[in-house]
This record gives structure tokens, sequence and C-alpha cells, in this order.
């Protein structure tokens, strides 16, 4: 799988050129589904923000790009159906838009899915993931950044897919404990290689090759 890993999704010319460099060909003939999911674990998510990342009306641009279609994939739904049914739709689809919430309710809805144990098989597949969408492939995300534990309990792991974290929403309007010092905090306790970016950045990877693509502010952090 080829991953596309937003702080604020398709913001600018250089994060949509290397949108369009991993799918191969225009986005007007591709075919998106877009998964909500990690919407209904953040306190701060409505479903008014919900149908605003499925219309295309979020501010951070996903599904609203030309896609030649755009599909709803809800994973808290998939256990209750037949996988032959679900697994064809994700199998069809050129890239998966992922929004943003929190990436410890993702990785939870992605494993009892089973659409983590399809993620090898699926090679040629962009996963475009916003905030908590891109959190989700790391091995961490740091306590501040969870919201939802399942009722057991459990951490801030999460699915370990890239072996760098993400600090999103770098200096973000009105977060104010998304500034660099703070970030510099949250390095210094992930124990793994870490990236704090603005909504302007982006982490492409590729056969294992990262890359960051950003016309706004980022900063590598290693332990």
């Amino acid at each position: 799988m080829k991953l596309l890993l937003t702080s604020g999704g398709v913001k600018n010319p250089s994060i949509h050129k290397a949108l369009v460099d991993m799918l191969g060909k225009p986005i007007a003939e591709c075919n998106a589904l877009c998964i909500p999911t990690a919407e209904w674990g953040h306190p701060w998510c409505t479903p008014n923000s919900a149908w605003n990342f499925i219309s295309g009306n979020s501010p951070a641009p996903m599904t609203d790009l030309g896609w030649k279609s755009v599909g709803l994939l809800e994973l808290t739904a998939l256990p209750t159906m037949n996988k032959d049914r679900w697994v064809s739709w994700v199998r069809e689809a050129d890239v998966l838009l992922v929004d943003g919430g929190d990436a410890g309710y993702l990785c939870h809805w992605m494993r009892e899915s089973g659409l983590v144990d399809l993620l090898p098989s699926l090679t040629e597949t962009v996963w475009v993931g916003v905030s908590a969408g891109s959190m989700v492939m790391t091995p961490r995300i740091g306590d501040q950044f969870v919201s939802w534990r399942p009722s057991g309990g459990g951490d801030d792991r999460t699915l370990g897919i890239v072996d760098f974290s993400i600090f999103p929403h770098l200096d973000y309007p009105g977060f104010s404990e998304n500034t660099m010092a703070y970030a510099e905090k949250w390095a210094a306790e992930i124990g793994v290689p870490g990236y704090a970016m603005d909504d302007e950045s982006a982490i492409k990877v590729v056969d294992g090759n990262v890359e960051v693509i950003s016309e706004g502010k980022w900063k590598l952090f290693t332990p």
C-alpha cells in the first residue's frame, strides 16, 4: 500500500502532485472510498463534521478533489456483513480517503473489521489520511492524542505500519497545545522518530521510502 499521510488533507499543489504521482493516473479516472470512522471516537467530532467530510465541505480537502466516484466505507458496520461482500469494494478502489478524529478508535475498528488484514495485499492502493487517519499508521500517537479507550483499557499504540510517529496540526490557530514546544515534549516521550508538521505538510511513503512534502512547517525529531 502507498501512503500519503497528511495533517490537513490535500491542501496545496505540492501535496496534490504527490497524490497524482502515487495514483499513476488523473484523479478524474480514480474511484475513491471515504472512511469517516475515526470521527465517532473523538469528543470534538459531530454528525455534522462527519457529513462535511463525506460531502466535501471539510476544511481538509479529500473527497472534493474531482474523483471519478466516491463511496462510503463505515468500518463499524463491516463486522455485521459477509466479508466477501465488502472486500471487493476495497479491492476495486484506487484510493482510501481516511478522515481524522481519534486514531485509537480508528485502529480498533480497522482490526475489528478485518481491514487491517487486507492492507498488505493492496499494493497499488493509495491510503490518504488526514490527522488521525494518518496517525493510525504509526507505532504510537502519544497520550495527549488519546481521547478514546476500549472498555478493557488501552494505551496509545496504533498499527505500526510505518516506524515513525506524527504530531499533526502544528501551530494550528486555536490549538494551544499544538506548538513546537509541545511537539518537543511529545517527541521526548514517544520513543521513535517523530514528525511534527502543519496542515500544509504531508509524508509520502512508497516501498518503504519516506519523503516529506511541504509548503509549510515541519520538523523531524529522533530519539
